[in-house]
């Protein structure tokens, strides 16, 4: 009976690595609706009754037309998620287009829920992530060109550069119908209500004056 808790814990551990992800669907098709009247809940969505969806539920063509790049960071993320298109609801899978004019940036970020593959399309992509405080925040940077792809793991910060003198388009497919997005710099200096100064002054050991200005710019959110 002594390894009793030991083995509690070892079930509480698998358990909360199981539910680290979307869970898998339990019928065949569940597209998201907001008409509660038919509707079931599972996911986070309430699910269209099957016998009512048709094949235009899984057809989403907001990707096909480019964004508007014409913005402080010179890039626009178009999302296809499951508030998007609501035929993913349940799959655990969703995508985005990424458009960049010359120079522009996807800013340092990172998604909550999913891991990210990104797939360049056009252009020649400057792209890094940064492990954990347990692997000593290593830095890990290659540069992309047209075909080539790159994983970004759940929960890592990342970001994508276009480092050539025209346009960049890439798509990201993503491990969950809702990956969410943090994006670093909008979350520590543009959070409402504000982040005392105080506990910015000391994380970044910076003057006030700096957190102060930093805190007066308008964040970007693409």
């Amino acid at each position: 009976m002594k390894f009793l808790p030991f083995t509690f814990l070892i079930f509480a551990l698998a358990t909360a690595t199981a539910l680290a992800y979307d869970p898998g669907p339990l019928q065949d098709i569940c597209v998201a609706t907001n008409d509660l009247d038919s509707a079931v809940f599972v996911n986070g969505k309430f699910c269209k009754e099957s016998k009512q969806a048709t094949a235009d539920d899984f057809l989403f063509m907001g990707l096909r037309n480019p964004g508007n790049t014409a913005n402080p960071l010179g890039s626009q993320v178009t999302q296809a998620f499951v508030d998007q298109f609501p035929g993913v609801n349940a799959l655990g899978i969703s995508m985005a287009r990424i458009d960049f004019a010359p120079g522009g940036l996807n800013p340092p970020h990172f998604h909550p829920r999913a891991s990210e593959v990104l797939l360049v399309v056009e252009g020649t992509l400057l792209v890094g992530l940064v492990t954990s405080n347990q692997l000593n925040n290593t830095f890990f940077t290659k540069v992309l060109y047209k075909g080539d792809i790159f994983t970004f793991p759940i929960g890592l910060i990342h970001f994508q550069l276009n480092i050539g003198n025209t346009k960049a388009l890439a798509f990201a497919s993503f491990s969950s119908q809702n990956p969410g997005v943090i994006t670093v710099a909008n979350a520590v200096f543009g959070a409402k209500p504000p982040i005392s100064t105080d506990v910015l002054t000391k994380a970044f050991q910076v003057d006030k004056k700096v957190v102060d200005y930093l805190q007066a710019q308008f964040w970007y959110d693409n």
